[in-house]
């Protein structure tokens, strides 16, 4: 029966480890799977930015060249070359009358000025409706792609916290019904040990009813005036003796039985108590993941606003 019991102890323990193997690679499978997940967040964030700098970049390049700057006559390498020369046209004011280049009445360039002027005018114009409808184009595409990472960064951000509640949850199931299954190994290998310790008694009992020993009279071994008994003669309790040791033995066995409902009460009531802290700690989580989307839709509610004010500037 010991051999028996220890067999099944072995294999209980080894049903134990095995599960406890089983949920430590399946959390490390887990916590790889989010690692992974996380590098690839990473990888389209950065490339997310690189392509935002590139358009970034062509757009100074193309539409923000340094010639196209009010300040860049004054660092012109060819404004010598652009530099006007002695007479522009008939009123320029630096004909004076001793230079002898204008008389009064002339304008010999009257029609081609007006044809040039009205044509700078018109190119003019013209630049400046394509510079604002490029630059209108170029904040729309960027406040665009602002607004796709920003809502694929919150996706994102969303599905990680999903998975790991869901993987949180799945590891408070698994050490509940660990603790159970404790539980119940415990109070299995109590029942044993108390079934053992009964038949074990018993056996012990019956044998000492039984045997030679006892069979035999017990009064020879009493001495003079029946103070003291002869340990070369005695053979053994009487009757009345026995029935005292097993009213004893039977109280031992009671109170052995009442510390060990005592000790399962005990271990009930801190499992119970377990329980308690982990589902309060649920509860807890689950109020801060509501106040955390509750401020997400508020900072989403002022970036939409804030988009809106700047599309509208």
């Amino acid at each position: 029966i010991d051999k028996d019991a220890l067999d099944a102890q072995v294999k209980e323990r080894k049903i134990q480890e095995a599960a406890e193997k089983a949920e430590h690679e399946r959390f490390a499978h887990h916590m790889k799977k989010n690692d992974k997940l996380m590098c690839l967040l990473e990888e389209c964030q950065k490339n997310e930015i690189k392509d935002i700098n590139r358009a970034l970049t062509e757009f100074h390049k193309n539409f923000q060249k340094p010639e196209t700057r009010r300040e860049f006559d004054l660092n012109d390498p060819q404004a010598l070359k652009k530099d006007r020369p002695a007479r522009v046209s008939d009123d320029d004011p630096r004909c004076t009358i001793s230079g002898m280049q204008k008389f009064m009445g002339e304008d010999l360039n009257h029609d081609q000025r007006m044809k040039f002027q009205k044509e700078q005018i018109r190119e003019w114009s013209l630049q400046q409706q394509k510079d604002l409808k490029n630059a209108l184009a170029d904040q729309k595409l960027a406040d665009d792609l602002y607004d796709k990472f920003r809502i694929e960064l919150d996706r994102r951000i969303m599905e990680e916290q999903r998975k790991e509640e869901e993987s949180r949850r799945a590891v408070c199931t698994a050490t509940k019904n660990f603790n159970k299954i404790q539980v119940a190994e415990l109070d299995h290998k109590n029942e044993l040990e108390k079934a053992q310790k009964m038949k074990d008694d018993m056996h012990e009992i019956t044998c000492l009813l039984r045997g030679d020993f006892l069979s035999e009279n017990p009064d020879q071994a009493i001495g003079p005036g029946g103070k003291h008994v002869l340990v070369d003669r005695w053979k053994g309790m009487n009757q009345e003796q026995l029935m005292a040791i097993r009213e004893f033995q039977k109280e031992q066995v009671l109170e052995k039985q009442r510390a060990r409902e005592q000790e399962r009460r005990r271990d009930a009531e801190w499992d119970r108590q377990r329980l308690q802290a982990a589902r309060t700690q649920l509860l807890w989580e689950r109020h801060q993941q509501r106040q955390d989307q509750v401020q997400r839709r508020d900072l989403d509610a002022v970036n939409a606003g804030l988009s809106q004010e700047q599309k509208a500037k």
